[in-house]
């Protein structure tokens, strides 16, 4: 197949995949009308219409999507052909696309991506951080090659490998009571405002088991589904948290946080590496893997002072949960809604 043909089908996927022909355009140096006018001459030399433009955003017509399923797997097989080509000289030069949730990503990717640049200069590693499911569909939709995730599952698409464990500690301001001590065990939780995660998250329902299962209760009076906001709420002493050791370094060093070992084992956050299962990933993406794996975050990968964590992208609104179970909007005045609590 002439090289002309691949590149054309190429765009055409790029195009359905990034569901924008302005997106698919840049990933293929191109201009917008350029990505349309290939996938208009696709369509005429087919003699049917692949894409239906009258709706917003387009979608695949009934030939469209066939036609993308088995040109996906084409151009796939083609480019991974090409990048072990490329590997038989040494040399790693194609790119990989990695999904990653916040807290992971800002702590960790900035480093290894570095790492990587200089030991594969013509390797392109494009890094996206975006919401624990939204993770899941970037690989399952290809939009991603590798993902990483915490708590990983595999499924019937998707395959995870274990990467790191970070284990959780307690997190308090350092007027609070437990602040001075060196270790604390589950059961001096007994009766704490906690700001915990949205009860939505693997996170959350974690500790919540682990607190069960030492029959522990504790006052949850805030949620939150990321770990900056969660933070910021434990500076001003609106209650304690338990959140994974990296994610907090930064505020232990300068004192706005105190972080104190816990005696049991029992809380940890395993972080994991997924990618689609049945695709062959390219040379560029396993090597990735294996610098990932490699380093296993060591402390070549400390996040800098300036770098923020989440462990999702926040959300437009956040919760205080009152003490009969419901639930009220607060406003981002942290402090105020501390007090309301």
């Amino acid at each position: 197949m002439a090289s002309t043909q691949l590149r054309a089908l190429k765009i055409f996927c790029d195009v359905v995949q990034q569901r924008s022909f302005s997106r698919a355009a840049d990933e293929n140096h191109i201009s917008q009308s350029g990505a349309s006018q290939t996938v208009n001459q696709l369509e005429q030399r087919l003699g049917v219409k692949l894409i239906d433009r009258s709706k917003r955003p387009f979608i695949l017509t009934p030939e469209g999507e066939v036609y993308y399923e088995g040109c996906r797997g084409l151009v796939e097989r083609y480019i991974t052909l090409e990048d072990k080509v490329r590997t038989l000289h040494r040399e790693v030069a194609g790119r990989v696309r990695v999904a990653s949730i916040y807290s992971v990503g800002l702590h960790h990717m900035n480093a290894f991506t570095e790492v990587f640049r200089q030991q594969y200069p013509k390797a392109d590693v494009r890094v996206e951080y975006l919401h624990p499911h939204r993770v899941y569909e970037a690989i399952a939709n290809d939009k991603a090659d590798i993902g990483l995730i915490s708590f990983p599952r595999s499924s019937r698409t998707i395959e995870a490998i274990g990467w790191r464990s970070d284990p959780m500690l307690l997190v308090c301001a350092p007027s609070h009571r437990l602040a001075r001590r060196p270790r604390v065990s589950l059961e001096a939780l007994e009766g704490e405002k906690m700001v915990g995660f949205d009860g939505d998250l693997t996170i959350r329902r974690e500790i919540d088991r682990v607190l069960h299962q030492h029959q522990v209760e504790v006052d949850v009076v805030m949620e939150f589904d990321n770990i900056e906001t969660i933070k910021r709420a434990i500076e001003i002493d609106a209650g304690i948290g338990l959140l994974p050791a990296p994610t907090v370094a930064r505020e232990v060093e300068v004192g706005t946080l105190v972080a104190i070992p816990l005696t049991t084992a029992d809380l940890i956050r395993p972080l994991g590496i997924i990618h689609r299962r049945g695709r062959e990933l390219c040379s560029t993406a396993q090597r990735f893997i294996g610098l990932l794996q490699q380093k296993n975050g060591s402390d070549n990968t400390k996040p800098s002072a300036t770098e923020p964590s989440a462990e999702e992208a926040p959300r437009d609104k956040v919760f205080v949960t009152s003490g009969n179970g419901g639930h009220a909007r607060i406003s981002d005045n942290l402090r105020s809604a501390g007090q309301k609590s």
